[in-house]
């Protein structure tokens, strides 16, 4: 059985496979100050209340956080008994990364884009509506391109509260018109329907400088809500990054 990792700044991810099936998943908060300890035994617990995770043989992980990615490397050993791979230098991918510094690139968003080609074999646009909102290029070829990279929808509800005064901090949700009638409606239209046309807007552009088609798939904890309004939006995948996670521990496996 393998354990795939989804490391992310706010949330993380974390789903068991048995023989390429997903049995099940779950998503906690990313604490930076929890122990290897306490995430160990917070797994066990899960694995436990679910039934699951009796036969845990291999572990990997994609971390965008690089000060807790050895806490997880260390918890897989003591408490799973098993080597955690992580996405990165040295990990085979099967995707030519065309980026300038193909270091630079988000292990979440190699993920994303292996799974995406895996599945389409065709060029691709991959929103991840995440902690930062990220669009990924992937050519008809499987060569990853590049992309864009903006605040999250959480990050920007949350500057806005915290710089502007006299605004409340609101739920992100789909208001009943773009022209609200009171704050709180009116923060909500220009939180939902500013990133819906933000990610068309983007989407729009990007295919007007590449010289393929592209699908555009959307995965991430927001993708459902706004999916539905987008003009660009073709299918919507939530298990994109676990699904990319189990393909790389198959073409790792030793």
């Amino acid at each position: 059985m393998l354990l795939a990792i989804d490391l992310g700044n706010t949330q993380t991810v974390v789903g068991l496979f048995n023989e390429g099936q997903l049995v099940d998943r779950w998503r906690i908060a990313t604490n930076p100050k929890r122990t290897m300890d306490e995430i160990g035994l917070q797994l066990r617990m899960l694995f436990s209340i679910y039934g699951s995770g009796t036969d845990i043989t291999e572990a990997i992980l994609s971390s965008v956080v690089p000060t807790l990615t050895d806490t997880w490397v260390r918890m897989s050993r003591r408490y799973f008994g098993v080597r955690c791979r992580v996405v990165g230098p040295g990990l085979k991918t099967g995707m030519p990364i065309l980026y300038d510094n193909p270091h630079e690139v988000g292990a979440d968003r190699i993920v994303n884009a292996v799974a995406a080609y895996q599945r389409y074999h065709c060029g691709l646009i991959v929103v991840d509506l995440g902690t930062a909102t990220t669009l990924d290029v992937v050519t008809p070829k499987g060569e990853y391109l590049g992309g864009a990279i903006c605040p999250g929808v959480r990050i920007s509800n949350d500057a806005l509260f915290d710089n502007a005064a006299r605004l409340p901090r609101v739920e992100f949700a789909k208001p009943r018109s773009a022209i609200g009638r009171n704050t709180v409606h009116s923060v909500q239209a220009g939180m939902y329907y500013g990133y819906v046309s933000l990610i068309d807007g983007l989407v729009t552009r990007m295919r007007a400088e590449l010289s393929f088609p592209c699908k555009v798939i959307a995965t991430g904890g927001l993708a459902s809500s706004i999916a539905d309004d987008s003009e660009t939006i073709e299918e919507v995948d939530e298990l994109l990054t676990l699904e990319g996670l189990w393909l790389l521990a198959e073409r790792n496996a030793q």
